[in-house]
């Protein structure tokens, strides 16, 4: 399968952005800092398109999906479907990220100076109770929670709108036809949106490495090779979880999503790829409406990578400060991260916090987190493209299931030319 246009220069503006960042470090460095600062107009640009779309695209195909799955007992048995491999994918996503960075210990031996207990990381702490999150889930305006791209408080109020819908059966057509419209159109103005994307990750690359340099990658080469490791081991144990149930076609679906994946990657936000997502699940086969109910879901309950990434930060921090936590310990860590990394919405950097606060749980000094903002980008970009490949798994395993994964359309130039 041939890359199309899009990928191709995804992939041209990486390299361009590595090129400019790199050549400002070395015959411009005074003004690099500003030149950063400047460039990144282009991917808050492309970001901002996309939470522009988000909302209403989220809302429109769930709306619709679930309208057309007819009743709740067919929602019902997706829904606990989706939910219980989410937990199974979170449940081995953490435990390898914690078996990972016990094996390799890369906190032990660091050849850098630790932070003092007392530095502030500048990440507030904010530890997410259960009560905290249902609440959080539950939104009190659904204007609100559109305006403010909470996914999960979009996919609660849709959910109730279109089991309404299904229920008043004849009645609620006319909306239903309405809403599937508008998602049409929502999908016409992704492709537009997305021609900016090359755009926005030349930006995204250009002032990470004019900011942060390569030689970063030298001083913690060992921990991210190591780090990268354990999310293509994650990679894999995802990719063997979904050929159980599509087989071989799995391969087909990581040719289908490595678009998105890219973008995520490139601009180190799972958020930036959703609609491509949705566009190339649907292109492989999988039902719209099983698509539109699951992916969203994903955004929320889903994210593989970031989830991996919290069990092999705290880790990391609490070798490098020579800190042992028991296996009691290390099994309540997982327990906690289980509940408070639910609902990060793969916002850039939000693990972050979620690391902080299960540093403080456990007594580790939060200034460790000062070892890894510096690369966090990085790190950021690797997660990200995980938690697209987990949530496209999950979405065609669910499709399988229900006997709803048709066959893949051919992706060429075609495509590309219809975006």
């Amino acid at each position: 399968m041939k890359m199309n246009k899009l990928t191709v220069a995804i992939l041209i503006a990486m390299l361009v952005g590595i090129l400019t960042g790199q050549g400002y470090r070395m015959f411009a460095p005074d003004q690099a800092a500003g030149f950063a600062s400047d460039i990144t107009i282009l991917t808050d640009i492309f970001l901002r398109l996309i939470k522009m779309i988000i909302a209403p695209l989220v809302f429109t195909t769930l709306v619709v999906g679930i309208a057309k799955m007819g009743d709740t007992r067919t929602v019902g048995r997706i829904g606990a479907k989706t939910l219980g491999w989410f937990m199974l994918a979170s449940l081995l996503s953490l435990t390898l990220g914690l078996v990972m960075v016990t094996l390799m210990q890369p906190g032990v031996g660091l050849s850098l100076s630790l932070p003092d207990d007392t530095a502030s990381s500048g990440v507030v702490a904010g530890a997410i109770s259960l009560k905290d999150f249902v609440t959080h889930a539950i939104p009190k305006s659904v204007v609100e929670a559109m305006a403010t791209n909470e996914i999960l408080q979009i996919v609660v109020f849709s959910l109730f709108f279109g089991l309404a819908a299904a229920a008043l059966g004849d009645a609620a057509k006319p909306v239903v036809k309405l809403m599937a419209s508008a998602a049409e159109i929502m999908l016409k103005v992704t492709g537009y949106v997305m021609n900016f994307a090359p755009f926005a990750v030349f930006g995204a690359i250009a002032a990470m490495v004019a900011k942060e340099g390569l030689g970063i990658l030298a001083t913690y080469g060992t921990f991210m090779a190591q780090f990268y490791l354990a999310l293509a081991c994650l990679w894999l144990l995802l990719i063997a979880m979904g050929s159980l149930f599509i087989r071989r076609r799995v391969l087909t679906l990581l040719a289908m999503i490595r678009e998105p994946i890219l973008l995520a990657f490139s601009t180190a936000s799972s958020e930036a790829a959703y609609p491509k997502t949705l566009d190339r699940l649907e292109k492989f086969g999988c039902d719209k409406r099983i698509a539109s109910f699951v992916l969203p879901m994903g955004y929320s309950f889903n994210l593989d990578g970031s989830m991996m990434y919290c069990t092999f930060a705290v880790m990391f921090i609490a070798q490098a400060y020579g800190i042992e936590l028991s296996l009691a310990q290390q099994i309540t860590m997982l327990l906690l991260l289980m509940v408070t990394s639910k609902g990060m919405a793969g916002v850039p950097r939000a693990s972050l916090v979620v690391i902080a606060a299960t540093l403080n749980q456990f007594h580790i000094p939060e200034a460790g987190i000062l070892l890894l903002l510096g690369i966090d980008h990085f790190l950021d970009m690797g997660r990200s493209a995980t938690n697209v490949l987990g949530n496209a798994i999950a979405a065609s395993v669910v499709a399988k299931t229900e006997d709803s994964l048709g066959e893949t359309e051919p992706l060429g130039e075609v495509d590309t030319a219809k975006a």
